[in-house]
Parts: C-alpha cells; structure tokens; sequence
C-alpha cells in the first residue's frame, strides 16, 4: 500500500513539473485588418501609384480609413509636423508631391497605416520567472507601416516600411 502511494506521488510530481512550462504565460497581440502577413500588406500598398490612384481607388483596396479600422487620418496640420518637425527642415527640400500639397493646405491630408501580428512565449523556469528574477521570452511576428498622401482625393505621394519578420530573444535578469 506504501508503495502504491510513492508510486502515484512520483507519478503526480512527473506530470506537474512536466507541464510546468505551460504555466508560463502566452502574448498574442494583432491588429485587426484584411492582410495576414506582411508581403499581403506590402502587395496590397505596392498598387497604388502616385498621381494615378484615386480616394475611390484605395477604397477598393481596403485603404479607407472608414472601412479600415488601422488607418489614421492625418490634417495638413499632422502633415506640416510630420514632414518638418523643427526649423531646420524646410519645404524647399520636401519631395515635389508633398511640397505642392502642402502649399495647398486643406486640401491636402493624409492616411497613415500600421498594422501587426505579434506573439511573445515565455520559457525557461516557472519559479524563477513567477518570482521576477529571470524571465526569457521569445517575439515573433510582423510589423508593417505606410503613409499616402493625398491631394483633392488623388494620391501624390506613398511610402511603406516596417519589419517583415521579427524573431527577437528577450532575456531579462534581477539580481
């Protein structure tokens, strides 16, 4: 009887610690929109053309801020601040779309986009993690940004970046 009792505490001790990396929590962070990878985006953006692309255009391609939840519409205020943020910046080096928009003032604004999908995994030992004094992690995942610039609903000037893909070690240790 003994026996059987060690046998199902060592048993029952093997499956806890077995599964105590499930313990460790999961991050799962996405920004809702129509892409699910960052070539989608990049391939979707790669369609419009400046000087050719209509507010219309970019409705079709899922780009309007009202159908969109992850486009951010910029005034010409947004605009002035973004392209020159202090005095040392001046229109005369701005690229000509822009320049002419913004010598336009209401009418011209802008959408900016940034969308992602990240997931962070934490690992390594539950006791030493629960207690903060070494927590590892793991992020994957994309991130893509754009900007369109926009002059009486015609596009004259885009520019897209971002991460394609992240894989990032996070390694965090207190004394």
């Amino acid at each position: 009887m003994i026996r059987y009792s060690y046998v199902l505490v060592v048993a029952f001790l093997c499956v806890c610690l077995a599964g105590c990396g499930s313990l460790l929590p999961v991050a799962k962070s996405r920004i809702e929109s129509p892409w699910r990878t960052f070539d989608q985006a990049k391939a979707t953006l790669d369609k419009v053309v400046p000087y050719q692309s209509t507010r219309d255009g970019l409705h079709t391609l899922s780009l309007d801020p009202f159908q969109n939840r992850n486009i951010e519409i910029l005034t010409y205020l947004d605009l002035v601040e973004l392209f020159m943020p202090n005095s040392s910046f001046h229109k005369e080096d701005l690229v000509e779309g822009v320049r002419n928009c913004l010598d336009v003032q209401e009418k011209c604004y802008g959408y900016r986009i940034a969308v992602s999908n990240m997931e962070s995994r934490r690992f390594g030992s539950v006791f030493l993690d629960l207690f903060n004094f070494k927590r590892k992690s793991h992020r994957t995942g994309w991130k893509f940004k754009a900007l369109l610039i926009l002059q009486d609903d015609l596009v004259v000037y885009k520019i897209s970046g971002g991460k394609p893909k992240i894989d990032e070690y996070v390694y965090k240790k207190n004394p």
